[in-house]
């Protein structure tokens, strides 16, 4: 940024831009980790399979974490423990990097200010058990399939990994038959909605098609 248009910014042009900066850095997190989990079916966790995968090796045969379809994708997660099915890896800090002062070569040779964020971060995965991704249909049926599936989920000798999802994640395109299974008091045959309140809907627009 030329320095004489910062000094001479009566109309306040460049405060809300500063303001902009700190707002995608805090919202970076998010991004990275709701990348992460809308290219599982891409990516491989511990077990060498894909994350979303139809065919994870258990004691018990293999068993799938993953609905294929063609509709916008939603997941099912249990975050309720210390290990999460995504992991956010923060190495060094967010902190905003400023040259603007005269002595900074670049200032004094060019007139110009530089502003950034500096940071060094990941997002990976943890345990696929604690995960159901969809790109099936979302409605009462699967996700009470989804549900069951996770909450059979079992480790060695098969003891029952005690696996309760919490969060059903969406996109934008979803957000009302996310709300309608888990917030409507009733169906609209006028049936009690048995699902209603059993997790938590997050709706994001970085869950995109």
């Amino acid at each position: 940024m030329r320095r004489d248009h910062i000094e001479d910014d009566r109309l306040g042009v460049y405060a809300p831009l500063f303001s902009e900066l700190g707002r995608a850095a805090g919202s970076h997190p998010c991004e990275m980790v709701y990348e992460a989990l809308t290219t599982g079916h891409q990516h491989r966790c511990y077990d060498g399979q894909y994350f979303f995968d139809p065919d994870h090796p258990t004691p018990g045969g293999t068993v799938s974490n993953y609905t294929a379809g063609n509709t916008p994708p939603w997941f099912l997660l249990d975050c309720s423990r210390m290990i999460k099915p995504i992991v956010f890896q923060r190495r060094r800090p967010y902190h905003m990097q400023h040259m603007d002062a005269m002595t900074d070569e670049h200032v004094f040779m060019r007139d110009e200010y530089r502003y950034g964020v500096d940071t060094r971060v990941n997002a990976g995965y943890g345990l696929w058990q604690l995960a159901h991704g969809s790109r099936g249909a979302l409605d009462a049926a699967s996700y009470a399939a989804a549900r069951e599936v996770m909450m059979k989920a079992a480790g060695d000798g098969g003891r029952p990994l005690g696996i309760r999802p919490t969060h059903l994640v969406v996109g934008p395109d979803l957000e009302y038959e996310a709300m309608q299974i888990v917030n409507a008091e009733r169906l609209a045959n006028g049936a009690t909605n048995v699902w209603r309140g059993t997790v938590k809907v997050i709706c994001t627009p970085w869950i995109t098609s």
